[in-house]
């Protein structure tokens, strides 16, 4: 299989590191993967590890929409005439598809294309207006693979999707994220912090946007703190809501319990310091951070979005708690302190990693699921007597 993989650019972000290792495991397994992104943000360009004939190109696409780099993707595409394209959400799968429709009427390329989305809801009236259009594309492609079944519904109630529509999690690299880490990074790392073993450590693992909802966060901590609660928060990650999260500490009278550690390459080491994650988002899909934090053995408390509840069972594995709502965020958070219930939770949280949310098995439902559809265009033109171009 020959397999082009389309991102909007090599932002940090869930949907591109999500790319970057279905390419990587795919190369690995013996299929030729190649990288195409849109605009010139190669943030994560060194993750990438394609091997033999892979390449990584940048479309340098100037504007939302432009003519040149849309060129340079049919010329990408005629000359490469991969079997299958895989696009990562709405923005990316525009350009394939309109690459596509103009590599097949200059050269009869004829190529299946499958779409990967990472949404759970638009969050303002111009990412609604956007979808309008990208509707478009998602019918157009063969297949659109969502990360959660609850995500599945809700955009199927919206008549968004593909001929075929599937659910495939994200995974975890269980070997890379595993339990070995807790036991000394742990200590280092909180030595590091100033943070005693006695203080209850929540971490935050995230882009620092608005949709990640970092402030709810420090509030909880406030809180905490009032009630007798020795907690503290740790924000593994930079971004543009960093000097508002350093702001509310500081007016909450938490500043010194407050760390923002900025990006970090490897946050195995500062999760290892943690108790237990928090995500206090107003939207996510199928939290890679979740997974990752769960494969180390911490207890996540979710906000009851996308696939949360699929991943987490409350006050077995962690918790979920009403979007928006901090003070069930404190009460979770909490219950977390007594005893030994993060410990106790934790060890559940890698079980359900590793049999639920492992890489290995996430690989394996992509590499059939692009496997199948990679046949099933090459049989449609067989049926219809026209020619197939190699």
């Amino acid at each position: 299989m020959r397999a082009l993989f389309v991102t909007g650019s090599l932002v940090h972000g869930g949907a591109e590191r999500h790319s970057i290792t279905l390419m990587n495991r795919l190369a690995e397994q013996g299929h030729e993967c190649h990288a195409l992104y849109v605009k010139d943000d190669r943030s994560q360009l060194g993750r990438i590890r394609l091997r033999g004939q892979g390449t990584a190109c940048c479309l340098h696409a100037a504007r939302y929409l432009d003519v040149s780099a849309l060129g340079l993707f049919k010329d990408y595409l005629v000359k490469l005439r991969p079997s299958v394209v895989v696009a990562a959400n709405a923005y990316a799968l525009m350009y394939a598809t309109l690459a596509l429709r103009w590599a097949r009427l200059s050269s009869g390329l004829r190529a299946p294309l499958l779409v990967t989305w990472h949404s759970t809801r638009m969050l303002n009236l111009k990412e609604s207006l956007q979808m309008l259009l990208y509707r478009l594309f998602f019918r157009l492609a063969d297949c659109t693979v969502f990360v959660s079944e609850r995500q599945r519904r809700y955009w199927r109630r919206r008549l968004l999707g593909s001929r075929r529509n599937e659910v495939i999690h994200n995974g975890v690299d269980t070997e890379h994220f595993s339990e070995d880490w807790n036991a000394e990074a742990r200590r280092r790392t909180r030595a590091a912090l100033g943070c005693p073993e006695g203080d209850f450590l929540i971490g935050l693992s995230a882009v620092l946007r608005p949709e990640k909802n970092p402030l709810q966060l420090v509030d909880a901590v406030a809180i905490l703190r009032s009630r007798g609660v020795p907690a503290r928060a740790l924000f593994i990650g930079d971004g543009e809501m960093r000097a508002a999260v350093e702001a509310r500490a500081s007016a909450r009278g938490v500043g010194a319990e407050v760390v923002v550690t900025g990006l970090q390459e490897d946050v195995r080491p500062w999760l290892a310091a943690c108790d237990a994650l928090a995500l206090c988002s107003f939207t996510e899909a199928f939290s890679l951070a979740a997974i990752e934090a769960m494969a180390l053995g911490k207890p996540v408390v979710h906000a009851d979005v996308g696939g949360a509840a699929e991943m987490i069972v409350p006050g077995w594995n962690g918790f979920l708690f009403p979007v928006g709502d901090t003070e069930a965020l404190v009460g979770r958070l909490a219950l977390l302190t007594e005893g030994d219930a993060a410990a106790r939770m934790g060890r559940r949280a890698r079980e359900a990693a590793e049999t639920l949310f492992s890489e290995r098995r996430m690989v394996e439902r992509y590499a059939r699921t692009l496997g199948e559809i990679c046949k099933q265009p090459k049989q449609q033109e067989i049926n219809q007597c026209l020619p197939t171009k190699i």
